[in-house]
């Protein structure tokens, strides 16, 4: 049995093998927190030993984030360092792959004003919506992937001891992204190869409309005629295949901005700026957001629909089958990386460029005209479960099934 530390030793080299896939003369800019210090070095060396040219880090830290929202002003959270922005415009100008290491305590953000939690999102959002089209567009190569913190470790294995929690958060992450296999990075290479035959089929279909089906759920999505089915992984301009998300079990495209309509209820919590929304519900009429409700964190929900006007529009709809890895493990992870990859779901905010044809060299102004929607923002939620049906629509009208029971057909 391998130990941990060359558990870790995998899951670094996979995170810049196949996530990022890091290139000679690259820079490589890594985003982590500082409790993930230990697993960022080991990414650092392994980054070095790939070729790269230089490694930037950009730490953070969840204490000082929260002190901030409790003992700033209000003006600190309609600001952002627009010297932050260039700097990370600049450096994806120049060929960097950018990687993040996620570690977040899903209350992190529980009992601040949701407010200057929207505040800060608009800021942020509007001052890197440059970098975002260039991430939206595959310019450039980007992966996430997660360790564990104290908090979340606790919220997602309530009933074990605190000894325990940290250990079993690290054990399902390393069976989600297939670390617990002799060989990951072929592993990997196997199943981007299964996605992709998903990936075939749909985009042979071309169906027009999508109708799902499930307790509180009645959805009609309407799809793009040039929409292109994804999965697994992309390729950036430069001609470089990465992963964006480790783990990854989906396959998803862009729905037709005004085609969407009917009501959708979430079937996980979701964890969105540090509170969480659990047991919500959106109600579409001709692609728009009309009515919403939610058992916790409606406030949170009202700031999210409303950051911008295409936060009230879906920008992704994404499948997952019931029976796959991570729902399998029956864990809700209260992180969307994971969670998302248990569940079929859908985005709120900005489409994905690359989900049309042609679209990666389509400016904001053309993508709005093929009916893709923009914004500040991008938020999946989770919708899938056991008791989900889909069927595509094709353009003669003939429906056909796609998922029954949660799962492929």
């Amino acid at each position: 049995m391998p130990t941990f530390e060359q558990k870790l030793d995998k899951y670094a080299e996979l995170a810049v093998k196949v996530g990022v896939n890091v290139q000679p003369g690259q820079t490589l800019v890594l985003q982590t927190p500082i409790t993930a210090a230990d697993f960022a070095r080991k990414i650092v060396k392994n980054a070095y030993e790939a070729g790269a040219k230089n490694v930037h880090i950009e730490w953070n830290d969840e204490v000082s984030t929260r002190i901030k929202y409790d003992l700033a002003p209000d003006e600190a959270f309609t600001q952002f360092p627009l010297w932050r922005a260039k700097g990370f415009e600049e450096m994806a100008e120049e060929g960097a792959c950018f990687l993040s290491i996620v570690s977040t305590n899903p209350e992190l953000l529980k009992g601040v004003d949701p407010n200057r939690v929207s505040a800060a999102a608009k800021a942020s959002g509007k001052a890197m919506e440059t970098f975002r089209r260039y991430i939206s567009s595959d310019k450039v190569s980007w992966s996430i992937v997660a360790v564990p913190s104290k908090e979340w470790a606790a919220k997602v294995f309530p009933e074990k001891t605190e000894e325990e929690q940290v250990p079993a958060l690290w054990e399902a992450i390393f069976n989600a992204v297939r670390v617990n296999v002799e060989n990951p990075v072929q592993a990997w290479k196997e199943h981007n190869a299964s996605l992709d035959q998903k990936v075939e089929y749909l985009n042979q279909k071309k169906y027009k409309y999508l109708h799902y089906q499930a307790p509180g759920t009645d959805l009609t999505i309407e799809l793009p005629s040039n929409h292109l089915w994804v999965g697994g992984g992309s390729t950036s301009e430069r001609n470089v295949p990465f992963v964006a998300n480790i783990p990854t079990e989906e396959v998803f495209t862009v729905p037709l901005k005004e085609g969407v309509n009917g009501v959708v209820t979430s079937t996980k919590p979701l964890n969105y700026g540090g509170n969480l929304i659990e047991n919500f519900s959106l109600t579409f009429e001709k692609g728009r957001v009309v009515d919403f409700q939610a058992e916790t964190g409606y406030d949170t929900l009202k700031q999210l629909i409303e950051t911008d006007e295409g936060s009230h529009y879906l920008g992704e709809v994404a499948l997952v089958p019931h029976n796959s890895p991570i729902s399998n493990a029956n864990i809700i992870f209260y992180n969307t990386l994971f969670d998302e990859n248990a569940s079929n779901h859908i985005a709120i905010g900005s489409s994905y460029a690359f989900c049309i044809e042609g679209g990666k060299k389509m400016s904001k102004e053309e993508l709005e005209q093929n009916g893709l929607n923009t914004s500040i923002t991008h938020v999946d939620f989770m919708i899938g479960s056991a008791d989900m049906n889909i069927d595509g629509e094709t353009e003669s009208g003939t429906r056909e099934p796609i998922f029954r029971n949660g799962n492929w057909t």
